[in-house]
């Protein structure tokens, strides 16, 4: 079985991380689905691509403010980035692991 391997990301909800971030390009042309995003949209899009490429196996991407981060508050801006996904993931493969544990002793 091969390891499980996660992603959560916390980012500041406030107006610098969703404001549209202007991208300088010295080095290397950025990707056209990162022009003109802000910090949020991009972190929301490298979570889905770097799942859906399969260099996660599960990733969530949440949000929230200084003072409702104290109380545990947080936004989840996507329906398949969501903290909840994330820790069915983890269950599954936990449950996953201790079946083959199981099969294996006897």
């Amino acid at each position: 079985m091969k390891p499980f391997l996660g992603f959560l990301m916390l980012l500041e909800h406030d107006a610098a991380s969703t404001k549209a971030v202007k991208e300088k390009e010295p080095h290397f042309k950025v990707l056209p689905e990162f022009k003109d995003a802000s910090y949020a949209k991009r972190y929301e899009i490298f979570c889905e691509k770097a799942q859906r490429e399969g260099l996660y196996d599960a990733t969530a991407f949440l949000m929230s403010d200084q003072r409702g981060g104290l109380k545990g508050e947080y936004i989840e801006t996507s329906d398949q980035l969501t903290l909840k996904k994330l820790a069915a993931e983890i269950y599954g493969k936990a449950i996953a692991y201790c079946k083959q544990r199981e099969t294996a002793a006897k």
